[in-house]
């Protein structure tokens, strides 16, 4: 995705939606926001749970609020947390939930001053695992 006027969408989206985040017990808000094929933008924060295993990731909220309103070809997300000091990406299991809808994806790791890193899914998580090995894409 080249679009600069997109990807400032995406980084402020997701940046308002760590606003979000339901994180009573790691203290750690994360905000995502996905920009779908045809140009929407769907967002997600992390939501704890007293059972932490119960909890989802920004990430994958994003991925499941999308399907749940009828999108499933994405071409970039943009992820962000309160770290300051360096770049941080999606923990595997949300890599391995959007590896599920494509390996063409761009990424943008953003810092809460607005700055990002641009990398791609496959450098995230390379030799994946994917629905074409189950002959299903």
């Amino acid at each position: 995705m080249t679009d600069s006027a997109a990807v400032k969408e995406l980084v402020s989206k997701c940046l308002a939606a760590r606003g979000f985040a339901y994180c009573p017990y790691s203290h750690f808000p994360v905000g995502a926001a996905l920009l779908t094929t045809g140009g929407a933008v769907i967002t997600g924060c992390n939501v704890e749970n007293a059972s932490y295993g119960l909890s989802v990731c920004a990430e994958r909220t994003a991925v499941q609020r999308a399907v749940a309103e009828g999108y499933t070809e994405f071409t970039a997300i943009a992820v962000t947390c309160d770290v300051e000091d360096s770049f941080v990406g999606p923990c595997g299991a949300c890599r391995q939930v959007l590896l599920e809808f494509g390996q063409q994806w761009d990424v943008y790791l953003v810092k809460p001053d607005s700055s990002f890193r641009k990398t791609s899914l496959l450098d995230l998580l390379p030799l994946a695992f994917s629905p074409s090995h189950l002959g299903r894409k």
